[in-house]
């Protein structure tokens, strides 16, 4: 039994599982509590309550899927340039958490993990690791499109991991394809599709809820554009709010087996709200603290 697999077993038996909803996704494994898609970050997460684990990854030159966001690798290693541009083995070299930062209690900040590194993990390694029974939801980074899917196809084939993943991205390319590689991909709603639905809802009063059994991950909070056209040109006004509200809940949950995440939730006030809209998960950056924010079950 892998470490991680241990900690899950453990939280089950002490009733750590027996959490108020929604459920805790930890955003990259927690980025603000651990280095970020590392398999500490991981560790961290189940043991602070996390119910699903979010992982972005991208591609490296020789076309192995690793867990990594930023476009370049000075975001958080001693290393330059884009994973892309990287073989595994270099990417071996680099550790994962030479730029994370803690504030301690005395006010100074610290870096804790440079003597201490942390590798970039492949995906494979992280799905042989995580608990069976986590979900993962896989955030789909580089591009071009084909070959990141293919590989994570492979991957996902190979590990027999397709019914513990939803597959998510930003670039609506990514899940297309995945739905045209296998039957087997679960992938969330288009992130285009979605933002159309809140706003049919909020701007139109018009109900045009997803398909049954559809995953949909959109921000409790959003800062967009409104552009209006006229015949002689256009007018833009720039709206921050809150798009979600019980009657965007109702309409998208129409259909049986809709489950609704809601990103960006890392305060006790916005997680009294997704609570208050019923919403499946909740995304945060920080199980430690979501963990401190919410109420046992009664």
């Amino acid at each position: 039994m892998t470490p991680l697999a241990r900690m899950a077993c453990c939280l089950l038996l002490s009733g750590s599982a027996a959490l108020a909803m929604p459920k805790v996704v930890a955003h990259r494994g927690g980025t603000a509590d651990e280095p970020e898609n590392t398999l500490l970050a991981f560790r961290t997460a189940l043991r602070n309550g996390a119910d699903l684990l979010e992982l972005s990854v991208q591609l490296t030159r020789d076309g192995v899927p690793v867990l990594y966001r930023p476009a370049d690798l000075s975001a958080w290693t001693a290393g330059k340039g884009a994973v892309a541009d990287a073989t595994l083995d270099q990417l071996r070299r680099l550790n994962a958490g030479w730029q994370f930062k803690r504030t301690l209690a005395t006010g100074e900040v610290v870096h804790p993990y440079r003597e201490a590194p942390v590798g970039i993990p492949t995906l494979r390694e992280a799905l042989r690791q995580i608990p069976a029974e986590v979900p993962i939801i896989l955030d789909l980074k580089s591009v071009p499109a084909a070959p990141l899917v293919q590989a994570v196809a492979q991957v996902l084939e190979e590990e027999q991991a397709w019914s513990r993943v939803h597959l998510y991205s930003t670039v609506a390319e990514h899940l297309r394809l995945f739905r045209a590689a296998s039957p087997k991909a679960r992938t969330f709603e288009d992130r285009d599709a979605t933002r159309q639905r809140l706003v049919e809802i909020r701007l139109g009063q018009v109900c045009n809820p997803p398909a049954a059994e559809t995953w949909v991950g959109f921000e409790l909070k959003r800062d967009l554009e409104v552009t209006e056209k006229f015949t002689l040109g256009e007018g833009r006004s720039k709206v921050s709010g809150i798009l979600w509200d019980p009657a965007a809940v109702r309409c998208f949950t129409t259909n049986p087996g809709v489950r609704i995440i809601l990103f960006g939730i890392d305060s006790a006030a916005d997680l009294a709200l997704a609570d208050s809209l019923g919403v499946y998960g909740v995304m945060t950056d920080s199980p430690r603290a979501m963990r401190g924010f919410m109420k046992p079950t009664p």
